[in-house]
């Protein structure tokens, strides 16, 4: 290991397939001087990320194998002997009306969301802190804020996110560990297109075929001309962790601010917004 590979922060993240959010925390990464630990289910996935040799590390990670999350971390700590930044970026959407949505996808949504995170998380902190000394990022969303209709289950996985991150932050703080959640609002990636595609698998809605083209529309519901570009939100979130003492929470893009302040809106304030968007379906 050269002297300038050494001093270098080495910095793991999942699901970085092209076009995403994790591709774009990847070379943002890399355009700050670290050395990138990029993964997904696939690396030809991955294939733009692999012009720098000495800057990305492209490895196959399944979040939802411990086997595989054990051989990767193993891997990264043969080659480089430390792990500095976890980001916990991997996830799933799920759209569909809850009384009729297969359980099947909401246990896929919460494995890959939210117990993928887990599997990670566990399998890096013995080594940071044996260090004393790490940063795990989880991202979640801002739909956990103000969960509406056909978004529930995502919207439940990152609530249940948040809440991790939150007892995280404060059980792994004695051991030097900084534990920060980046809540994004709309981002331009390619999750409405994955979003669609995971839809395309769904029943057809029986209690709720009237709502059909409404719960179709949410899946590009983040999508829309105002989402903030990927590299542009991945450029501020980096610059957020690199800082020696990261905020715990970080969160922009399009309807941020808005559902933050829905979140503190009294329940029946929220119904009824959320009723009188649904009368118009």
């Amino acid at each position: 290991m050269s002297m300038d590979t050494f001093y270098k922060q080495v910095v793991i993240i999942t699901g970085c397939s092209s076009g995403g959010i994790g591709n774009a925390l990847a070379r943002s990464f890399a355009a700050s001087n670290c050395l990138v630990v990029a993964t997904a289910r696939s690396v030809s996935s991955m294939a733009d990320l692999n012009d720098k040799h000495d800057v990305y590390f492209l490895r196959e990670l399944d979040v939802l194998s411990d086997q595989s999350v054990r051989e990767v971390v193993s891997n990264v700590m043969d080659k480089f002997g430390r792990i500095d930044v976890v980001v916990n970026n991997a996830g799933v959407q799920c759209i569909g009306p809850l009384a009729e949505i297969p359980l099947s996808s909401v246990e896929n949504t919460f494995n890959t969301n939210v117990y993928g995170s887990m599997r990670l998380i566990q399998a890096v902190v013995p080594h940071m802190i044996s260090r004393k000394k790490g940063k795990i990022v989880n991202i979640g969303s801002v739909s956990a804020l103000a969960a509406g209709p056909w978004s529930g289950v995502y919207s439940a996985s990152k609530a249940a996110l948040h809440a991790l991150t939150d007892s995280l932050r404060v059980e792994l703080k004695p051991f030097g560990i900084d534990v920060i959640n980046i809540v994004p609002g709309s981002v331009k990636s390619n999750i409405g297109k994955t979003a669609v595609a995971s839809y395309s698998k769904m029943p057809e809605w029986k209690l709720y075929k009237k709502y059909e083209a409404a719960i179709k529309d949410r899946a590009y519901f983040s999508q829309g001309p105002k989402a903030i570009p990927s590299d542009e939100f991945a450029n501020m979130v980096v610059a957020a962790i690199m800082k020696k003492n990261p905020p715990s929470w970080f969160s922009l893009g399009q309807y941020s601010t808005i559902l933050a302040i829905m979140y503190h809106l009294p329940i029946f304030v929220k119904d009824f917004l959320y009723n009188k968007a649904l009368m118009k379906c």
